[in-house]
Formats: structure tokens, sequence, C-alpha cells
């Protein structure tokens, strides 16, 4: 019942072939970006960069989100992986060894918890692109105004056709980010799906646990 209630409230109406179809549907392509440490570039690098992106933004003609996500990470787990290893060891050299490193660790991390930060572009295809200009302007009114029937859905042909055109911007956006220093890789089913589940379950997720993913989404 409650999983339910929280589906409600949720935009997204399926995950596909590393897809986010929305219930009113559009879809979205989701592309994990690497970062760089910029304080430590020279002044030459940093102007370069700036410029770089300055004109990777310019040369859009779709607009993109750009998200980025801080996750605390609870690395008491690791630390107890570590004292089992540590009772363990048989070499009383490789005992301290390995028991130096682990206070180490507990002295480097106030806590016990790390702070992780993730960066994604959020590639849309828009409503309009979906349903081509031949559509009524009554349908499409209605598609504007979210008035559309949440449960109808995108056929196979047309959900291809969207997708091939969603892939050619996300390259487009993985190539500019390359030319800034930036590595970026389009997220797979599994990887969404375990994205929105930890954004909606973030205990869980701190600790390292995460749902099981059927088959048939493993593509």
């Amino acid at each position: 019942m409650v999983e339910s209630a929280t589906q409600a409230f949720l935009e997204i109406q399926d995950i596909r072939e590393g897809v986010l179809l929305l219930k009113n549907n559009t879809i979205r392509g989701i592309l994990m970006v690497s970062s760089i440490n910029f304080a430590l570039k020279s002044e030459e690098e940093q102007t370069a960069i700036i410029y770089a992106f300055q004109s990777f933004l310019n040369s859009l003609d779709f607009s993109c989100q750009i998200v980025i996500q801080s996750r605390n990470i609870n690395i008491t787990p690791y630390l107890d992986s570590l004292k089992d290893l540590e009772e363990r060891q048989t070499n009383e050299l490789l005992r301290k060894q390995t028991a130096s490193y682990r206070e180490f660790i507990k002295e480097m991390v106030v806590g016990d918890v790390v702070m992780t930060k993730n960066f994604y572009v959020v590639v849309p295809y828009t409503l309009m692109e979906v349903f081509g200009v031949g559509a009524s302007g009554k349908d499409f009114l209605k598609n504007i105004s979210g008035q559309q029937n949440s449960a109808q859905e995108m056929d196979d042909e047309k959900f291809q056709r969207c997708k091939t055109q969603l892939w050619q911007r996300m390259e487009y956006v993985a190539m500019g980010l390359r030319r800034c220093g930036l590595e970026a890789m389009p997220l797979t089913t599994p990887e969404l799906i375990e994205l929105f589940w930890a954004i909606h379950h973030p205990d869980q997720a701190e600790v390292g646990y995460y749902p099981e993913i059927l088959p048939e989404l493993l593509k």
C-alpha cells in the first residue's frame, strides 16, 4: 500500500533500455559525468576549460539538466572488515600494520562517515518531438497541459525512433563534455533503477543495500 502510494507521486512510468519514460510520454537519458579538480589547474588551463564549456553550452539547441548528488557513505562495514582481517592475521607484523591502517582511517574520517558527490546530466526528448508536429492542435494542447491519460503507452516503433534521437543527443553532450576534460557515460537500466531507489531510500543506500533487480531488467 505504501509502495503504491509512493509510485503515484513519481513522474517515472517505466525504465526501458536505459531510457526513462515519464508519465506524460516524454523520455530522458542520464549521463554520469566525471569531475576534475579545477583549483589545481593552471590559469591557462582554467581559462581553456571555461571557454570550452561556454562553447559547449552555446552549441546546444535543446535543454539539459545538471544534477549534483551528495551522499553519505557509512564506512563502518569497511572498518569492521579490517578488524576481522586484523584478528585473522597470523603474521604479527601484518597484524600490526592492519591495525595501524584501521586506526588511520578512523582518525581521518570523523564519525566513520564519508561524503561522496556524483554528477549527472539529464538529456530530454521533449513532448513535441515525441508526438510530432502533425499531431492535432487539440491533442497537442492536452499533452502540454498534462491532461493526457497517464496509462497511455508509447508503442515500440515510436519508442525506438525516439530512443535513437535521444542517444544521438547524449553522444553529442558526451563529446562536448569530453572537450572540457570530462568523461560521460550513459546509465544503464539497472543503474537508473539503483539511482532512483537510492534517492528515495537514502538510509539503506548509505550502508550499501540495494534491492535485487529482476533478470529481465538487466538490459
